[in-house]
């Protein structure tokens, strides 16, 4: 029995090792989401960071028929390549020699000359410990201190620098203890991830934020303000029973973010190289991305200031549009040729004693740049306040949650408006008394 017990202690000693050695040298082909600090990814060695949970992967690719290499985070799972997020768009490299390391405590990418062509370009201070690159299971790439796991201890994130794409959790809007703006940039087109003519960005200069979606720096459409559910410029958004809307206003923040409650479902917001908006969702059964809403829906209402001043988009007449109930149209001539550009204005000026109001549903509420919003009060006392200031021109509920509360007070023109099928706000506009009929 001596014997035979030797031979099996041999041959399990000889499987121990030749599973030791396969492992040793396949070693480059096992994914983890860690680059430390003594660690590299190259081009060549095919190597790749993959989230916890297997969803994302980061790493070196060459968009459709490019040639040129970019470092990005794709979904991994997907049959179709979707890229998330790109460090180098507007900075490829030309050609497959690329490499990713952690240098001076900042992740950088370079090139065949060992030029940086990319980097996190953090100022550190004195801190000691080394830091390490870390591929989080929700797509964030981040930078921290090796000792450091805690989110508040980020010392830098992809999910701050975003391309075209919102993931769930990534958060787009201001940072104000940051003092960034994290908005989204279109690609050039599918081959060229480089910054494209068109981006998408919270205003939060122009009254109450909205979100304007940018063509080469002019607006093509608002998403109108936040009305406690959703936007009231994309009614499409609906509420879902796997997905979470939320949008803060405080001190510290004024961001959108969206997450999900079904893992199983792949959800993202992207912004398109042709210049719409889209949320785009991935079932378990789909065997491409779904497009759930774009935006904007259609080019005659959605159009920023498709319509002027005082006037407002209905695609259920013709033309589209139509002066406010107390307004005529300012060039008639125009109007005549159906151009309502040049708006309405009013056929009795307001007199600020004796006025009303005419209720206009299903409303896209007007552009807030002069708006003043108060949520303490109601829609009884927000009329009140509205018809004791001699500038006020129209008001509405703030949030449309809880039986409607909060108050928006807009004191100057009235502009980009329009109504919805079965969406929308209620709208109050100010008539004198001899135009309320």
């Amino acid at each position: 029995m001596k014997g035979v017990r030797k031979t099996y202690d041999n041959s399990h000693t000889f499987s121990f090792l030749l599973v030791f050695f396969v492992l040793i040298l396949f070693r480059p082909a096992f994914s983890i989401n860690i680059l430390s600090s003594t660690e590299s990814l190259t081009i060549s060695s095919n190597r790749t960071l993959v989230s916890p949970g297997n969803v994302f992967e980061l790493g070196f690719f060459t968009p459709g028929s490019s040639s040129r290499w970019y470092l990005g985070i794709w979904y991994k799972k997907l049959p179709d390549r979707t890229y998330v997020w790109v460090a180098n768009r507007d900075n490829p490299l030309s050609n497959s020699i690329g490499t990713l390391k952690i240098s001076n405590m900042n992740l950088v990418l370079l090139d065949q000359s060992n030029k940086s062509v990319w980097s996190t370009n953090l100022t550190r201070g004195n801190e000691r410990s080394p830091v390490l690159a870390e591929l989080l299971a929700n797509g964030n790439l981040v930078i921290r201190d090796s000792n450091n796991n805690d989110a508040s201890g980020f010392l830098w994130q992809s999910f701050d620098s975003p391309t075209d794409t919102l993931l769930p959790e990534m958060k787009l809007g201001y940072d104000l203890k940051k003092g960034i703006n994290r908005f989204l940039t279109s690609w050039r087109n599918s081959d060229d991830p480089s910054r494209g003519e068109f981006s998408y960005k919270l205003d939060t200069q122009r009254g109450m934020p909205e979100f304007y979606l940018l063509k080469d720096g002019l607006q093509g459409h608002r998403s109108g303000p936040w009305n406690g559910v959703q936007f009231s410029g994309i009614p499409e958004d609906q509420k879902l029973n796997y997905m979470v809307y939320n949008f803060t206003e405080n001190s510290e923040e004024v961001a959108y973010t969206f997450r999900m409650t079904n893992n199983s479902i792949y959800s993202r917001i992207q912004i398109s190289s042709e210049g719409f908006l889209e949320r785009l969702t991935w079932t378990p059964n789909s065997i491409a991305w779904n497009l759930f809403w774009s935006s904007p829906v259609d080019l005659t209402c959605d159009v920023y200031k498709a319509c002027g001043s005082y006037s407002y988009c209905d695609l259920n007449t013709s033309p589209v549009c139509n002066c406010i109930q107390g307004f005529k149209p300012l060039n008639v001539q125009q109007w005549d040729l159906r151009d309502g550009s040049s708006g309405c204005i009013r056929k009795t000026q307001l007199s600020c004693s004796g006025d009303g109001f005419t209720r206009m549903r299903r409303m896209k509420l007007p552009e807030t740049m002069k708006a003043i919003v108060d949520r303490s009060i109601d829609v009884k006392e927000c009329e009140n306040r509205c018809l004791s200031d001699c500038n006020c021109t129209a008001f509405a509920n703030a949030d449309i949650r809880n039986g409607r509360t909060g108050c928006v007070i807009w004191t100057g023109v009235l502009e980009d408006m329009r109504t919805y099928f079965a969406e929308g706000q209620d709208l109050h506009v100010r008539l004198a008394a001899a135009d309320l009929v």
